[in-house]
């Protein structure tokens, strides 16, 4: 298969452009200028663009089978006004020019990534793919990125829109930032460590991806999230356990709000999500549970 992966050369895309160049499938990303891990493979090739404005890139969609939209900015930071925007308008310009250039003359499957960030803040509610969307700012970009991903539809495209919960790897993504405090003997949960966290392991988020692939019963929106979420306390316990280290030294509320802005409500709040339509279509995961996800990526696996 030829696979055209808009953002794949960052800490996913990377992770999900290797895992199909090691099943044979041709491969091409497009990416920014001055995107890092290019990959030396025979079947890989490599596109220079800025995807939120039209251009010669969208002439490489027809000649592939699939896409993958990997693309937009890190929300792991503080959201000023106009980072706010470049969240909003990396997903959703890019997602539009992307489904304007699918081709109406061939089967064709488009695979675009949101988030779980679309249910909103749901408290202990288990979020299934069904559950209607939340009315905050995160929910809102999900709602227009994934209709902007919806219309290649129209064009005979069989669409699947990837919900990922928080990705976890090495070097980067969630682990990245929560990593340091623990090594420092100061890590510890967030805010109440009530609020739920949604993951998935990076090995099994790229097998999900292969597995959609392949699979022409899927389609629509898929959580992209293990089958067991955590509390915030209950990871925070999981990696201290892993890395040996204490794991009861909070984060006030207050200092998450005073340090990371809106964005705060992101981490003190969270979602209970989980994969029923990958594990209704027969998907079954290698790393269900956080400890021992966590245990495999630290290289501690027992």
């Amino acid at each position: 298969m030829k696979v055209l992966i808009i953002g794949g050369l960052g800490f996913v895309g990377t992770q999900v452009s290797l895992a199909l160049l090691e099943k044979d499938h041709q491969v091409t990303v497009v990416d920014l200028p001055e995107s890092q891990n290019r990959i030396d493979h025979r079947a890989f090739r490599y596109v220079s663009a800025d995807t939120t404005r039209e251009g010669i890139w969208q002439d490489a969609v027809a000649r592939h089978d699939a896409a993958i939209n990997l693309a937009g900015v890190s929300i792991f930071k503080r959201w000023t006004h106009a980072h706010k925007e470049l969240i909003r308008t990396s997903r959703v310009l890019t997602t539009r020019h992307l489904a304007d250039a699918v081709p109406a003359d061939k089967s064709f499957t488009l695979c675009s990534t949101s988030a779980v960030g679309y249910y909103g803040w749901r408290q202990d509610e288990i979020l299934t793919e069904e559950a209607p969307p939340g009315d905050d700012f995160l929910a809102g970009v999900c709602r227009d990125w994934e209709a902007e991903a919806s219309r290649a539809r129209e064009k005979g495209a069989r669409v699947v829109i990837t919900r990922f919960g928080i990705v976890l790897g090495r070097n980067g993504g969630a682990l990245g930032q929560m990593i340091p405090a623990f090594r420092l003997f100061v890590g510890g949960p967030l805010g109440s460590g009530r609020q739920w966290f949604s993951w998935i392991h990076g090995q099994d988020l790229v097998r999900a991806f292969a597995f959609v692939l392949a699979d022409d019963r899927v389609q629509g929106p898929v959580n992209f999230t293990a089958p067991q979420p955590v509390r915030n306390r209950e990871l925070a316990r999981a990696l201290g356990r892993v890395m040996g280290r204490p794991s009861f030294f909070p984060a006030p509320s207050f200092m998450v709000r005073w340090v990371l802005g809106e964005f705060a409500t992101a981490v003190l709040k969270g979602q209970r999500v989980v994969p029923s339509k990958l594990q209704d279509c027969g998907f079954t995961f290698r790393y269900p549970a956080v400890e021992g996800a966590l245990r495999q990526i630290l290289g501690t696996e027992t």
